[in-house]
């Protein structure tokens, strides 16, 4: 261990009552590997728990859905009934116990629902998959507009329809709550309802959820309120926004700015900067993807409205991260594909930052690692040992 002061990195964060080991977080990765019933079984456990084990502060479940009708794939997980928090318990107590909190991402995918997986292009259901036993079913949107050909057209919400929705997301964060999960956080970004209730390209509605950017937020501003309303004080509440549409979009970063201001006095305690997902016309491309991408969103919102953020998007290298932190662009660091290749992103990432990576490890690797780095300090690699 070095002399050296503690990278921000390694430092604690404390969001309300809840305080974090360090501000590594592992951003919520879809999987697609839920059990029958959208409950999340063995491959949940193993795929979050090995991020605790890695030393991550704060471990994100996947989107998880607030309903059966609001799922992207019939794989999909969910918070929507007593068995499955039932289930999720089990992974947020063995998170814990290795010393992470535990986050759920809840959502709704709107109009998105009905869809084969990533791999398969997210293509909708069809006849063909019914035969199987897997038939398509239509979404809610603000506006009967299909995310794409071929997908089903989306029933139009009235106001029976926004009340149950909102309902919906109060109800899975009480459940959130019971499956001992420490942080929440609404998913607002990637063409979820709230997306497509905020952005021009998916909202044509003419009520006073549709038309000008207030009436635009009105719902999502409605739901956030239910929600940090359900969800204890004392934890935190999140909020995951597509800071843009992207070029060509109807969403841009000063609406964004906007919608912050209001969430901030609602109890939003965090903005997690995501970009895109509204599918729309030809001339709609995506945010670039450079390293860091999401980080100038993150700065902005900081410095304008004084909310802490979160940055994700192609963060890969500790001394990258730890430049995001020690120029006040954000205040957590998201990494997702790059923990699916490295679960143990962290404990590297201490080494690199001259600090010693064995305190963020469970007590018996980390017994083990220092007897080994015993042996390579007394028997550096090359020399030669006399036989016994």
């Amino acid at each position: 261990m070095t002399d050296a002061a503690t990278p921000l990195l390694l430092t604690p964060y404390a969001l309300r009552g809840v305080t974090l080991r360090n501000r590594i977080v592992v951003s919520p990765m879809s999987q697609y590997r839920s059990d029958p019933g959208g409950i999340p079984g063995d491959w949940h456990l193993v795929h979050l728990g090995k991020f605790a084990l890695g030393g991550a502060g704060l471990v994100f479940c996947e989107e998880t859905s607030v309903s059966e009708r609001s799922r992207k794939t019939y794989d999909c997980p969910g918070i929507y009934t007593d068995e499955q928090a039932r289930a999720w318990r089990r992974i947020t107590d063995f998170l814990r116990a290795n010393g992470s909190a535990s986050a759920m991402q809840i959502g709704h995918a709107g109009r998105k629902v009905a869809t084969r997986a990533p791999w398969d292009g997210f293509s909708p259901l069809t006849e063909e998959d019914a035969a199987k036993g897997r038939p398509p079913w239509s979404g809610l949107a603000p506006s009967p507009i299909p995310f794409k050909p071929g997908a089903m057209i989306p029933k139009e919400m009235d106001a029976d329809d926004i009340r149950h929705v909102i309902q919906l997301h109060a109800d899975a964060a009480r459940r959130a709550d019971d499956a001992g999960f420490d942080i929440l956080e609404i998913h607002a970004a990637h063409g979820y309802i709230i997306q497509q209730f905020l952005s021009p390209i998916t909202n044509h509605r003419t009520d006073s959820y549709g038309g000008d950017r207030q009436g635009r937020m009105r719902f999502g501003l409605e739901l956030v309120e239910a929600v940090r309303a359900a969800w204890p004080a004392e934890k935190p509440l999140l909020i995951r926004l597509s800071c843009v549409d992207g070029r060509g979009g109807g969403w841009h970063m000063d609406d964004t700015i906007a919608l912050c201001h209001e969430l901030k006095p609602r109890g939003i305690d965090l903005i997690d900067c995501s970009s895109g997902g509204i599918e729309g016309p030809l001339t709609l491309a995506v945010v670039p993807r450079t390293p860091g991408y999401h980080v100038p969103f993150a700065a902005e919102i900081l410095r304008e409205t004084g909310l802490p953020t979160m940055a994700v998007g192609l963060i890969t290298d500790p001394h990258q991260a730890e430049s995001y932190l020690q120029d006040g662009s954000c205040h957590l660091i998201a990494l997702a594909r790059e923990m699916m290749w490295n679960p143990n992103w962290p404990t590297h990432a201490a080494q690199a930052l001259g600090q010693n990576p064995l305190p963020l490890l469970p007590p018996s690797y980390a017994w083990w690692l220092e007897r080994r780095d015993e042996v390579r300090r007394r028997f550096p690699t090359g020399q030669e040992t006399a036989a016994e």
